[in-house]
């Protein structure tokens, strides 16, 4: 049996969103950088056990600086949301909380998984700095670049929805 579930990637321009997508759908990664615009749809079938799949329909929403900016129609009908920021820039994690705390008020049952992106361009230290902005917030930090979580990401997920 097959479930299909909705999962929106939210975070601001340039944090990766993209790249993780294409990380986990073709395990590839490109320098070139290419704005999102609008949105753009995925579909891959994560396996869950022997007889269960779950497909996974990946929103790729192009990046707003203020969540309350971004389309409520691409959120609606959501069963969960990965929220990215950029470990290398501040501003796209300075507001973090204020940010989930829009999505927890919202859409009070949906997931959401917070993501600390681009690992590999910073060090545990520097991490470790900012440990207080991040405050047991962070799930996971990945790098689309190295691979990094990137796929223990997607399917943990893909677990816990089903």
């Amino acid at each position: 049996m097959t479930a299909s579930k909705k999962i929106v990637l939210l975070g601001h321009f340039g944090v990766g969103k993209s790249s993780l997508i294409r990380r986990f759908i073709e395990n590839i990664f490109s320098e070139d950088y290419k704005v999102t615009i609008g949105v753009h749809i995925s579909k891959k079938k994560v396996e869950i056990s022997e007889n269960e799949d779950v497909s996974l329909i990946i929103w790729d929403l192009e990046g707003q600086d203020d969540i309350k900016k971004t389309r409520s129609s691409y959120l609606l009908g959501s069963h969960a949301f990965i929220y990215v920021f950029d470990l290398s820039r501040p501003a796209t994690f300075n507001n973090l909380g204020t940010e989930l705390n829009f999505l927890k008020d919202h859409f009070t049952n949906v997931p959401v998984k917070v993501v600390g992106n681009k690992k590999d361009l910073v060090t545990k230290d520097y991490i470790l700095q900012y440990n207080d902005v991040f405050d047991d917030l962070v799930d996971y930090y990945t790098s689309a670049k190295t691979g990094s979580k990137v796929e223990t990401l997607f399917s943990k997920l893909a677990k816990e929805l089903i």
